[in-house]
């Protein structure tokens, strides 16, 4: 039975991956601040055994008390940083501290346990790219000092971080770069958009699309992504990147007409002001994780219908 740490677990993403962890009999003790949760995500595993919830600011060093909860593990899933277009400027410092000082803490433990690492990066590396699909040698086309510089340059210096742990210390670490994802699980002022729509249409509300919604994405279904972390935890190699997520685009635009087609709802296609560093597109290159043999089994409409029962009402 393995013992796994995730940072981060009581998020939308961190909690479904506890819920597999537990599913597959591993013990899983969770780290997080809370800052952007509230811990409802969590209340499902109260009363199993394998569960243990610890909250801290992983920024912070760790007392002794968690120290000794926090030996032999065998694994850590490094989820932990506030993310959101709304926390950009709210929480800006609390990123950039997040992922440089929280993520030292992290590989500190993980290096002191001799345990593996697999730290959640972000597509948002790659800024507004000019290459399409972005590979993982893709530098990207970042903006160091603009508004998602928080979010964009606290995981590019994540990552640099652990690939010098990586040489330095010949710890077994892999970073994974996500790009959308969604399900259930989002907090009810969830902002991601497929999360936004689906709840404006059940309510009966207007579908806030920005500009023209001609900017596309990618998605990839929660328990796809869960299955990519687990496989290149299990399979990757030792200080790559892969990255993950869906890698058939879809407009903003078409994606409101599927969510009101889904739903059923009246709602109808509003057209508002679309933020000037909203990047106009991204899809991802899935060679390398496709390599290890993950297949997405989820599609957007199937996806769609999964997530709306979910939702908080």
């Amino acid at each position: 039975m393995n013992r796994i740490v995730v940072t981060g677990g009581a998020g939308f993403i961190g909690s479904n991956l506890v819920r597999h962890l537990l599913e597959n009999g591993d013990k899983v003790i969770v780290i997080d601040n809370l800052i952007t949760s509230d811990g409802s995500n969590l209340k499902q595993f109260a009363n199993n055994p394998s569960f243990k919830f610890l909250k801290h600011d992983i920024t912070l060093p760790f007392p002794k008390t968690v120290n000794g909860q926090l030996s032999n593990v065998n694994c850590i899933y490094h989820l932990a940083c506030p993310t959101g277009v709304p926390n950009l400027v709210r929480f800006a410092q609390e990123m950039l501290a997040s992922c440089s000082i929280g993520t030292l803490n992290v590989l500190e433990l993980s290096k002191k346990n001799h345990a593996k690492l697999v730290f959640t990066s972000s597509s948002e590396v790659y800024g507004d790219p000019k290459v399409f699909p972005q590979t993982e040698n893709y530098t990207g086309n970042v903006d160091s000092t603009g508004i998602r510089s928080p979010y964009e340059e606290g995981k590019r210096f994540s990552e640099s971080l652990i690939a010098s742990y990586v040489r330095k210390n010949n710890l077994d670490a892999k970073i994974v770069r996500l790009f959308n994802v969604y399900g259930p699980g989002t907090s009810p002022s969830e902002t991601r958009v497929i999360s936004a729509f689906l709840r404006n249409a059940k309510k009966d509300k207007s579908l806030p699309v920005a500009g023209d919604g001609l900017q596309t994405r990618t998605f990839c279904y929660v328990d796809d992504l869960i299955s990519a972390l687990l496989i290149i935890n299990e399979r990757g190699k030792s200080g790559e990147v892969y990255n993950a997520g869906g890698d058939q685009e879809i407009s903003i635009l078409e994606l409101a007409k599927l969510a009101l087609f889904v739903t059923g709802s009246k709602s109808k296609i509003k057209l508002v002001e679309r933020p000037n560093h909203d990047h106009q597109g991204r899809r991802p290159d899935l060679s390398k994780l496709k390599s290890l043999g993950w297949t997405q089994t989820v599609g957007i409409y199937e996806g769609l219908r999964l997530t709306i029962n979910h939702l908080t009402k």
